[in-house]
């Protein structure tokens, strides 16, 4: 039996004052690095004002997840490897932290910020839960316009979740799809007229 990996369950933040800076955590679940990349961009568009916004992230469900993280102008070793420490110190992969940091005037020393940027991780992880990642399989559908509504009586009754819907003559949707229901929705499918399937590949 494979070994049950984990990400966080939802996306949180944490706040706190740490020797007058302010830090703040923000954590996601991610199943790839161009995901990571989108949120840590994000995070960093709304504190563009912030003194430093290092991060760190895991990913895969292999024996080696992929791993990474960024100082941000942090001395080398204080912000993003903390960060990192957090996620695997909570046995999560598929999962992005960000820590933001306000300057407040006081220095930190290096024994300071790396319990600082590990502490506020680890906080923001918490407050983020965890959930396990469910195995899944891509699908890229394709249908009539008559057929939407039954389609997705399927889609729902399989907890398919639609990633992209393109409506040109037909109807193209891109799925993700929990693998313990690939049999039950291929039937379902084939059973209707008018629908087409690919599997671009595991996803």
């Amino acid at each position: 039996m494979e070994e049950v990996c984990y990400t966080v369950a939802a996306r949180a933040t944490h706040e706190e004052k740490i020797q007058r800076s302010v830090f703040i955590g923000h954590a996601a679940p991610v199943a790839t690095e161009d995901e990571a990349r989108d949120f840590i961009a994000q995070i960093r568009r709304e504190h563009a004002t912030a003194t430093h916004n290092c991060y760190a992230y895991a990913l895969g469900t292999g024996a080696e997840p992929f791993l990474y993280h960024n100082d941000h102008g942090e001395p080398p070793g204080t912000a993003g490897r903390p960060i990192l420490n957090a996620i695997r110190k909570t046995g999560l992969t598929n999962t992005v932290v960000v820590v933001t940091r306000y300057f407040g005037g006081k220095k930190l020393g290096v024994r300071g910020l790396i319990d600082a940027y590990h502490s506020v991780a680890l906080q923001v992880l918490a407050k983020a839960g965890k959930a396990p990642i469910v195995p899944s399989f891509t699908l890229i559908l394709t249908c009539d316009y008559a057929q939407l509504s039954p389609v997705n009586q399927v889609l729902h009754a399989c907890q398919a979740t639609t990633l992209e819907t393109t409506y040109g003559q037909q109807v193209s949707l891109r799925l993700c799809i929990p693998e313990e229901n690939r049999e039950e929705l291929t039937s379902a499918l084939s059973r209707l007229a008018g629908v087409t399937w690919t599997q671009p590949g595991k996803n």
